[in-house]
């Protein structure tokens, strides 16, 4: 159980739903979670199970027009959730980073890679124009950017994609907040490079021993990297655990199916799993009994909860629905 001053964000019933023909879906479902200091809480799960929404309502990042969202999303005994624009604004950026999936779309195509770090400073910060142009460079220079002064003076389109990157990166911690959002932070990047930013991550976190959300659908950055794992499926949480935890003993039939679907690197001409069927689109999703139930149509329905709920099966472990005491692959 954490001490109360370790624990960073408290996430209870978090709904998201978008507009839809004048209907409103949650792409988030009654998700809750914690997250305490000096932790990487990974967030796991197939493109459409709700990750990147997630974030970005931590964040306030969604169109309130035609999003709504409800429940409790606590930072600092501060509800974030219908927060006013200005305070969210103080707390964006200096308090909540966010590292964005795709850097060449998050930055400025018009604006040089030292005044659009320093953007951060002035906005956060009361240091004065030298003092922010010095502060740039030395965080070009923790990020693993060489030749600080020259990259500073260029524009995105002129730099690699593992350097932009890094750029967002040096713009997420400008201002050491205590919480980072990585989405899919090492997505379009070689392998090399991956474990580069990955290795970025964690010292910048021995550093200021910030509260970390990596979300992900690559199993072994998460294994390499996380403290603890969420998976997520249909905008549900389905299992959480320790990482360990959920590598030695998976449960949910959603995560088991992750797991046998990634590649081992020491079995030769192995046949990958293949899960059946796709994540469910929005209008599509279904609002009574186990989400998953439809990809595993071999398992009895009787395995299956009519609410599935979440079970605690050791300290820190729960899956969603009894029907991971049942489940088997048919192959």
């Amino acid at each position: 159980m954490e001490k109360p001053s370790d624990l960073l964000l408290d996430i209870q019933h978090l709904h998201t739903g978008f507009r839809l023909k004048g209907k409103f879906y949650d792409a988030v479902d009654d998700v809750s979670l914690t997250l305490r200091k000096n932790e990487i809480l990974a967030i796991v799960g197939e493109s459409g199970s709700g990750k990147s929404t997630l974030a970005s309502s931590i964040i306030g990042l969604y169109d309130q027009k035609n999003t709504r969202v409800r429940g409790d999303i606590l930072f600092n005994e501060l509800n974030l959730v219908g927060l006013n624009e200005s305070l969210f604004n103080r707390i964006r950026g200096k308090e909540i980073g966010m590292i964005f999936q795709d850097p060449l779309a998050a930055l400025n195509p018009l604006m040089r890679i030292g005044a659009q770090i320093e953007e951060t400073l002035y906005y956060h910060t009361k240091l004065n124009e030298k003092e922010r142009k010095t502060r740039v460079l030395e965080l070009l220079d923790q990020v693993g950017i060489p030749d600080p002064v020259r990259i500073s003076r260029q524009y995105p389109h002129e730099l690699s994609g593992g350097m932009r990157q890094r750029v967002i990166i040096a713009i997420a911690i400008a201002d050491k907040p205590s919480i980072l959002l990585a989405d899919e932070p090492t997505t379009a990047l070689d392998v090399t490079i991956q474990a580069q930013i990955l290795d970025l991550l964690k010292d910048i976190q021995d550093e200021t021993s910030a509260g970390i959300i990596l979300i992900t659908h690559d199993l072994g950055v998460v294994s390499e990297t996380a403290d603890r794992v969420a998976v997520m499926y249909a905008g549900q949480i389905v299992e959480v655990a320790p990482v360990d935890e959920l590598f030695t003993n998976p449960l949910h039939p959603y995560t088991r199916s992750l797991l046998e679907s990634m590649p081992q690197t020491d079995v030769d001409d192995e046949e990958l799993h293949v899960i059946e069927g796709t994540v469910p689109s929005l209008d599509k999703m279904m609002t009574d009994g186990c989400r998953f139930a439809p990809r595993i149509p071999w398992i009895d329905a009787t395995s299956h909860e009519e609410e599935p709920i979440l079970h605690e099966v050791s300290p820190g472990h729960e899956v969603r629905c009894t029907c991971y005491r049942d489940f088997y692959f048919k192959n």
